[in-house]
């Protein structure tokens, strides 16, 4: 394997610690449930949107992120209508599969989730996701903040 493909795995797994870090730090929560938390917001979003939308959005997110994005991805049944509640139901589920957390709020922590995302995809990524959401949904993505 050459040097530059080297690089571009050592470049995924530094920003996705770095992804994993910000919300860890953001949410106040260890770092593996911050995993927990990214992996269970990013897939129920992805079975959410309709597949051109997930597609587009994937391909701003670095290599290894993608790859927990799609991680068990069934485009034929996409998109699954969702209520805010099911949503926020279906992320809860993900993250307390292996490991009990009674003491996190799935709303909190969902916005807190998106909040990053903000911070790290192009600018107005999920602002065109959050175009394709029902207005329920959209509330759990923050609005940028814009300098004045």
């Amino acid at each position: 394997m050459s040097a530059q493909h080297l690089e571009v795995l050592d470049t995924t797994l530094q920003k996705t610690h770095q992804w994993l870090d910000a919300i860890a730090e953001t949410a106040e929560i260890d770092t593996h449930t911050a995993y927990q938390a990214l992996r269970a917001v990013l897939q129920t979003l992805r079975d959410r949107l309709p597949v051109a939308e997930a597609a587009h959005f994937s391909a701003q997110l670095p290599l290894l992120v993608r790859g927990i994005f799609y991680e068990g991805y069934r485009p034929s049944e996409a998109p699954s209508a969702l209520s805010q509640r099911e949503f926020l139901l279906k992320i809860e589920q993900k993250i307390t599969a292996s490991q009990a957390h009674p003491s996190l709020d799935i709303y909190s922590l969902t916005q807190q989730v998106f909040g990053v995302l903000q911070d790290f995809v192009g600018e107005g990524e999920l602002d065109k996701i959050a175009g394709v959401l029902p207005a329920e949904l959209r509330e759990l993505i923050p609005q940028p903040q814009h300098a004045s």
